[in-house]
């Protein structure tokens, strides 16, 4: 698997800023209500240096009606503090949430379009946590920074211009220490984002870790792997913490930095303001606004500070939604496809040639097939010979390195995924029930289908029967991959699944191989009624599944090396009789 890229903070933005743009309105309101705030934080040390400058001249100015005046003044700022804070955090929380959302929206489409190659090379772990725990921070990522970096900046120059106005000396000498606060912070800063990039690799190791042990609990539990599953995890586990580790010493050092500059530039107003006044250069009432306003400009810069830790947690999750939104989608509609209509499932394979994008394994050299409509073709051949590989090229699940594959003279390369597709059914050996009843399953063939039309096509895989008998009918929960149901019972839910879908091409890979013989018995009759009047390739290791293909193809490193009907393979004594005479030895021995 090739290396994640890596993003710059500008890179991530113009790739954030669409989805922010989306809800300008909301923000704009927030960035409004969040200047709202900011003058009535900016406007308490500015009556604080007209009561201490009146009371420093004389106590009898300070009048009750003086005083009743700013205190209605400050009360009604602060109601006004209050609405505008409110609406920043409910709509502004609101608009992260939505963003979030359209996110995680457009990352699972995006994960719909990708190949197999890419689930071949990505753990399903690590994906789900991309669309999961990694986006969970953009919501408060996308309320807060704009809002905390347009305050901070609001903040900053109001501060600097009033202050400036009081003492400029004093001023310069102050904001002069911000500029090196800052760098020393966004460095350490950077050191805080890397590890948590690791932290939410390692997080996706962990979901990747328990996803296959779970899955694979019966296995554990077969192979008494208990302790060397607890082993593994613990591994993974260790090296997490580990991470978390390193990512603490980075942050303690950030806020002890951070705290050591606070100390600093308090240190300056106390020693430089002390002698101003002395020198009568500020007035009492001067220094209690410096304090007030230098201490308002600390909090906002600890504010930016603290934030940096949830910035970059943002960044990283919108880092990781990038990975996934970069992988490139292999199979897609090409430009001017057209719908594939009509489909009659003559299928023409035209020299051929397939090697895995990854690993670069050529398994298919110069093929030339043709498969009549209506045909039932056999494909049968030692592991690793491409069978499925064959298979694959039909719905386009991969394409082709070389050469064309067509259908009813079609080139698939040339008409739309969703029509090629609609028109194949395939079961499969390894059967994939969704988490969910055994209806919805069979509908899944064909969404909008009556249910008359999916208790029909229960019948027709002979599945009817013994779904009655379930403890709730079609209404059953088959539990997570359908464990609550046999193989046999999988098997025919996704042949009832596929005659629903009545598609006009039919494959079968490998569909009865691990049944045992009463199931496959069963299996195979519903087969033989979904192939009826269906272009119809079956992957058989199983070769009496076969006998009465119209033709049987035996693949192997170099290609097709025979083909025919059963007779006339075993009459030639080649390649096929072989296999059939291993098989039937096989099948006395375990007799």
């Amino acid at each position: 698997m090739s290396e994640p890229k890596h993003y710059t903070t500008a890179q991530l933005a113009r790739r954030f800023w669409p989805y922010l743009a989306r809800y300008r309105g909301v923000l704009c309101t927030d960035l409004l209500c969040a200047c709202l705030t900011t003058v009535c934080e900016l406007v308490l040390p500015m009556l604080m240096r007209a009561i201490t400058d009146r009371a420093s001249q004389s106590l009898a100015l300070l009048t009750p009606g003086y005083i009743a005046r700013l205190g209605l003044f400050y009360l009604a700022l602060r109601l006004v503090d209050a609405a505008a804070n409110y609406y920043k955090s409910n709509m502004g929380h609101v608009m992260g949430a939505y963003i979030e959302t359209d996110m995680r929206r457009d990352a699972f489409a995006h994960l719909q379009r990708l190949s197999d190659n890419y689930f071949a090379n990505t753990k399903v772990g690590q994906i789900m946590g991309r669309l999961t725990n990694d986006l969970f921070d953009v919501t408060e990522f996308a309320h807060h920074c704009p809002e905390e970096f347009f305050i901070a900046a609001l903040k900053g120059v109001a501060s600097f211009v009033i202050l400036g106005a009081i003492n400029l000396p004093l001023t310069v000498i102050i904001f002069a220490m911000i500029p090196v606060m800052l760098t020393v912070c966004v460095k350490l800063n950077l050191y805080v984002r890397d590890t948590f990039r690791a932290q939410r690799v390692q997080i996706g190791e962990i979901n990747a870790r328990l996803e296959d042990t779970l899955l694979g609990e019966r296995v554990v539990k077969a192979f008494a792997g208990e302790e060397l599953e607890k082993g593994k995890f613990e591994k993974d586990n260790g090296k997490f913490l580990a991470i978390k580790r390193q990512t603490y010493r980075w942050m303690a050092l950030f806020h002890t930095a951070s705290r050591l500059f606070d100390g600093l530039m308090y240190l300056v107003v106390l020693v430089a303001g002390s002698v101003f006044m002395m020198r009568g250069a500020i007035t009492p009432g001067d220094m209690v606004a410096y304090v007030l306003f230098v201490t308002t400009l600390l909090t906002t810069i600890q504010r930016i500070i603290e934030f940096a830790e949830q910035f970059q947690r943002g960044m990283t999750g919108i880092e990781r939604f990038c990975e996934i939104m970069d992988a490139d989608v292999e199979i897609l509609d090409e430009p001017g496809a057209v719908p594939l209509e009509n489909v009659r499932g003559d299928i023409r394979f035209e020299d051929v040639t397939f090697e895995y994008p990854d690993d670069h394994n050529r398994v298919l050299h110069h093929l030339n097939l043709h498969i009549r409509a209506g045909e039932k073709l056999a494909l049968v051949g030692p592991s690793g010979g491409g069978k499925t590989t064959l298979t694959n090229l039909i719905p386009r699940f991969y394409d082709p390195t070389a050469g064309r594959v067509l259908i009813d003279g079609q080139d698939v390369r040339g008409v739309t995924l969703q029509s090629l597709r609609s028109a194949i059914g395939i079961v499969q050996q390894d059967v994939y029930l969704f988490s969910g009843t055994v209806y919805e399953n069979i509908a899944y063939g064909r969404p909008g289908a009556s249910r008359e039309e999916v208790l029909a096509a229960a019948a027709l895989a002979g599945a009817d029967a013994f779904i009655r008998k379930l403890h709730d009918g079609y209404d059953t929960y088959v539990g997570e991959r359908g464990v609550k149901l046999s193989g046999g019972q999988k098997q025919r839910i996704s042949i009832a699944r596929v005659f629903l879908k009545d598609p006009p091409i039919l494959i079968l890979d490998e569909a009865t191989s691990a049944l045992d013989n009463e199931s496959e018995h069963l299996v195979g009759q519903s087969l033989s009624r979904l192939a009826r009047g269906r272009t119809t390739l079956t992957i058989a290791h199983r070769l009496t599944t076969i006998q009465n293909a119209d033709r049987i193809l035996v693949l192997g490193p170099e290609g097709i090396e025979e083909e025919g009907t059963h007779a006339a393979l075993l009459a030639r004594n080649g390649a096929y009789a072989r296999l059939w005479n291993g098989a039937l030895a096989l099948d006395r021995q375990t007799i």
